[in-house]
């Protein structure tokens, strides 16, 4: 895989937006597989495409992009605030490689598979003032801290490339986290970073019960968080995230 971006020097844009879109589709397009069913190249969506930029015409999986000159950090900016909810929401939500650059190279390249978008990793944006040229328009931000590390799956890590059957083998596995239902899957994530916050590979029940007031917060409708945090701690056995001990006593699940 070449790790730097194609040369454009020839073409002319407005903006430095413009050109790393462009560049960064064209690198993308040139060598990306799929990391669903390996497929050599992944194909351009047409420019007017609202949902994704990239699809497989293998397996029928969807991709969007997102580059970011700078260190990924806690934040990513998405666009508009009620179309991208829509989008995470919708029955083709794509997934979602996030690119960081550094001039002309390609330094780190995550894919987070699309299951693992709830409502709770889009914050919206306050709305451009009367006088911004795109006045009142409200963007998005994907809350990236937000997105439990296992569904953070490294291709491109600092320069270095992945072994192609590693990257498939851990989009595999993800899909054990697999949920339509988005009220099930916020649940699921949420209870998983909880569990992924907790320091050392074993824990109690009792260390998650320390979570109930904050998911008390994010799920105000529900009465019994305790009893909720239990079936999600069967769920996560059952998908081999983590291991029950006995006695009330887990293992994560490396």
């Amino acid at each position: 895989m070449n790790l730097f971006f194609p040369d454009i020097s020839n073409l002319q844009y407005k903006s430095q937006s413009q050109r790393i879109r462009v560049v960064s589709e064209l690198w993308m397009q040139n060598e990306m597989y799929c990391p669903a069913c390996g497929k050599p190249h992944l194909v351009k969506t047409p420019n007017n495409a609202k949902v994704a930029d990239f699809f497989c015409d293998a397996c029928g999986e969807i991709y969007e992009l997102k580059s970011k000159s700078g260190p990924l950090g806690n934040k990513i900016l998405d666009g508009a605030y009620f179309s991208a909810l829509e989008r995470i929401t919708s029955s083709t939500n794509p997934n979602l490689f996030v690119l960081h650059y550094c001039e002309c190279d390609v330094i780190d390249l995550i894919l987070i598979p699309k299951y693992f978008f709830t409502p709770d990793v889009l914050q919206r944006r306050n709305a451009l003032s009367p006088n911004a040229r795109r006045a009142g328009y409200i963007g998005s931000i994907i809350l990236y801290d937000r997105i439990p590390v296992q569904g953070k799956i490294s291709v491109i890590e600092a320069q270095s490339e992945l072994d192609k059957a590693v990257v498939m083998n851990n989009y595999k596995k993800s899909e054990r986290l697999r949920v339509n239902d988005l009220t099930t899957r916020g649940w699921l994530i949420d209870v998983l970073n909880c569990i992924n916050r907790l320091q050392g590979e074993e824990f109690s029940i009792r260390d998650v019960y320390e979570f109930t007031s904050e998911l008390e917060e994010k799920h105000p409708d529900n009465r019994n968080v305790q009893a909720k945090i239990r079936q999600q701690l069967q769920l996560l056995r059952d998908k081999h995230f983590i291991e029950f001990l006995g006695k009330g006593t887990y293992k994560k699940s490396r």
